[in-house]
């Protein structure tokens, strides 16, 4: 039922239902005009709000509704169903919302004509005023600082905000790099410049903080330059581990850092003969994008299968399955001792076993460090992986000192609070989220359940909760088929869960975990998961 009527000149009106054809806690997606509409009932009442997620313009109607929100499918990302507001990442901005009337027993949904092409929508946020002296300093340029940034604004933050990064970027989209690695570096932006002029955000680029005066309030940078602050984010990341053999400075050994290695990897290994080093998740994920690329591509792991710590056998593998009928070959259970060259170029991989593998390309995704080094001296407290510490405020042991994202190690509000470092996108907007009310002192507890993805030839296998320590997974579905749901469990509980082709399983799951409830073995072993409520 879709009839449309034109009020007026400034609206489009459609009637889209019965008021009795959904009851609470069902969604339909409707159309008024030409626009897509989802459509929800809660608590007696209808609302309407965009369709699509603002990340990466997913149907939500395939998406789980807890409450009064709506989570994305694919990756996560949690909307007000009401408002339309943003409250779970990753993405940055909200959803549109629609005004809903029910008259004689039908339900009309009414969209601004101005309004009605647009998809996603932009927080109100103030912008800086130059009387005002002080200043917020945001080390990094991923989404930590940037969601912080966006939510000082958003809270009528007036003072000045400086965001400083290494990278030649302002904030990307970096789980796209290994996912499609030949990606224009303008089509991967999280906001134009002109975002950043307009609310007053100062981007600071291929610059570098080399320490922080805590006493002083001060940090120094690359160039020799100090710049003061009031309140200080650390968000600097994690670097790629370098590869420690001999031959791992030649010409032609990378690893995936940024945009310009995304690039050179792609034009360096077109028709040519790749190595990657490490079955990790962007080991994997650079693999499954040079399979149809390369001459040959080779993947070195040091244990039997892909995945096998996190995912578990059964999983890694199927991917390394997936992986082989592409002509990938894999060569498992081994390490490299030397990389050798010929005129400063790679030519041969050389494993502990024996095997020597020809190589134009080598790639290593072996893990990464924290990004902490320039705080030796300042007195914050780091971890022994050089994580830093921070509490459930993301805050430091040093007043007005915060730190958010990958660089961190936080406590996991799903396990209890034990201090974990999670290199998720999704943990890193809603750290600096957090960040940014503390700064404004709105206490707010960091209480996101970890959501992760990764793509390997087209299929996307989803991720949630925290599996670390699990000592058993139970299965719906058939790994084998390529479509199943995995329960992790600990100590008799369902800790996370992973999917493939089982949405919106893993969505579900994760926004009833975030709602606090907890789900026992007993329940994960049952052929009847209504429990999940699909």
């Amino acid at each position: 039922m879709s009839q449309c009527q034109e009020l007026g000149d400034e609206q489009v009106t459609g009637l889209v239902c019965q008021e009795d054809d959904l009851n609470d806690g069902q969604m339909r997606e409707v159309t008024v005009g030409e626009q897509k509409v989802l459509l929800v009932r809660t608590h007696g009442q209808y609302s309407a709000v965009g369709s699509r997620c603002s990340h990466y313009n997913a149907p939500l109607i395939k998406g789980t509704l807890v409450g009064d929100r709506v989570r994305c499918p694919f990756h996560g990302a949690c909307f007000n169903v009401r408002t339309g507001d943003i409250e779970e990442y990753p993405g940055l901005d909200c959803l549109p919302s629609y005004k809903v009337k029910v008259e004689d027993g039908k339900v009309y949904v009414s969209i601004d004509k101005k309004s009605l092409n647009l998809t996603r929508r932009v927080k109100d946020m103030c912008s800086m005023v130059p009387d005002i002296k002080h200043t917020v300093l945001l080390i990094g340029g991923g989404p930590a600082s940037l969601v912080c940034a966006e939510t000082l604004r958003q809270n009528c933050y007036e003072g000045r905000i400086i965001m400083v990064t290494k990278d030649t970027l302002p904030p990307f989209d970096k789980p796209k790099l290994s996912k499609a690695m030949n990606v224009d570096s303008s089509s991967i932006l999280l906001r134009s410049s002109d975002f950043y002029q307009q609310h007053g955000i100062e981007m600071w680029t291929q610059k570098e903080v080399v320490s922080v005066n805590p006493a002083d309030k001060a940090v120094k940078l690359g160039d020799g330059t100090v710049q003061h602050y009031d309140q200080l984010l650390i968000s600097t990341g994690c670097r790629a581990r370098p590869l420690s053999c001999p031959g791992w400075d030649l010409q032609g050994v990378n690893v995936l850092q940024n945009h310009e290695d995304a690039k050179e990897i792609h034009s360096s290994c077109l028709g040519r003969k790749a190595v990657v080093i490490g079955a990790s998740f962007i080991g994997m994920e650079v693999v499954s994008f040079l399979s149809d690329k390369a001459a040959s591509v080779a993947m070195v792991g040091t244990s039997t299968y892909p995945y096998e710590r996190s995912l578990g056998p059964e999983i890694g593998k199927m991917t390394m399955q997936m992986l082989e009928e592409q002509n990938v070959k894999f060569y498992m259970n081994d390490t490299v001792t030397e990389i050798k060259g010929e005129n400063g170029k790679v030519k041969e991989v050389v494993l502990k076993s024996g095997t020597v593998l020809e190589a134009d390309v080598v790639i290593a995704g072996i893990g990464v460090i924290p990004n902490s080094d320039f705080l030796e001296g300042s007195g914050v407290e780091v971890d022994s992986r050089k994580a830093v510490i921070v509490d459930k405020f993301m805050r430091t042991n040093i007043t007005d000192i915060f730190s958010a994202g990958d660089v961190t190690c936080f406590p996991l509000a799903i396990r209890g609070d034990q201090r974990v470092n999670i290199a998720h996108w999704q943990m890193s907007h809603a750290h600096g989220r957090v960040a940014a009310l503390n700064m404004l002192k709105k206490p707010t507890e960091i209480k996101s359940v970890p959501f992760f993805w990764t793509v390997l030839l087209g299929k996307s296998i989803r991720y949630t909760g925290y599996g670390e320590g699990y000592t058993e997974i139970i299965f719906k579905g058939k790994v084998e088929e390529r479509k199943f749901l995995a329960f992790y469990i600990k100590d008799e509980v369902v800790v996370a869960a992973a999917s493939l082709m089982f949405d919106p399983a893993v969505a579900r799951l994760a926004e009833l975990m975030a709602t606090g409830q907890v789900f026992k073995k007993t329940q994960a072993q049952s052929d009847d998961v209504s429990w999940l409520q699909m």
